[in-house]
C-alpha cells in the first residue's frame, strides 16, 4: 500500500535530485557549460512522473551548500541514499523510476558540455552508489 510522502519526504528527494545535478556539475565547473547543464538536467527532471514528478516539482528547492565538492558530497549522497529507503518504504513501485530520473538528469548533465569528463564519470558514479539498493 501506498503512503503519501510527507513535506520532509519530498525534500529528501528534492536534495538528492538537485543535489546529484549539481554534484556532477560541479565536477568541472564552466560559466557556459552551467547554462546547457542547468537545461539538460531541467529535461530530465521535466521527463519524470507520478509520485517523483510531484516530489521534484512542489514546494521550495533545497538549500544545497557551495562551499567544496566534498561538503556537497556530504549532504547529497546521504539525501539519495534516504531518498531510496524513503521510496522503498511508502511508495516502493517509484524506486526505479527515482533512480532512473535522477541518473538520466546527471548523465544529461555530463554530456552537456563537451562530453563526459573524468571527474565526471566519478561523480556519477558516486550518485549510481548512493541510489544503489542498501543491504
Amino acid at each position: 500500500m501506498e503512503q503519501r510522502l510527507t513535506d520532509a519526504d519530498r525534500m529528501t528527494l528534492k536534495t538528492g535530485a538537485f543535489g546529484a545535478v549539481f554534484l556532477v556539475s560541479n565536477a568541472d565547473p564552466g560559466v557556459l557549460a552551467v547554462i546547457r547543464e542547468s537545461i539538460a538536467a531541467s529535461g530530465a527532471l521535466a521527463d519524470a512522473s507520478g509520485a517523483i514528478k510531484e516530489a521534484l516539482t512542489t514546494g521550495p528547492l533545497p538549500l544545497l551548500p557551495r562551499d567544496s565538492q566534498l561538503e556537497i558530497e556530504s549532504v547529497v549522497l546521504p539525501a539519495l541514499r534516504q531518498a531510496v529507503l524513503i521510496l522503498r518504504d511508502k511508495s516502493p513501485q517509484d524506486v526505479d523510476a527515482y533512480r532512473a530520473v535522477v541518473l538520466d538528469a546527471a548523465d544529461r548533465v555530463a554530456r552537456a558540455h563537451g562530453g563526459v569528463t573524468s571527474t565526471e564519470a566519478a561523480a556519477i558514479d558516486q550518485v549510481r552508489s548512493a541510489l544503489a539498493e542498501p543491504a
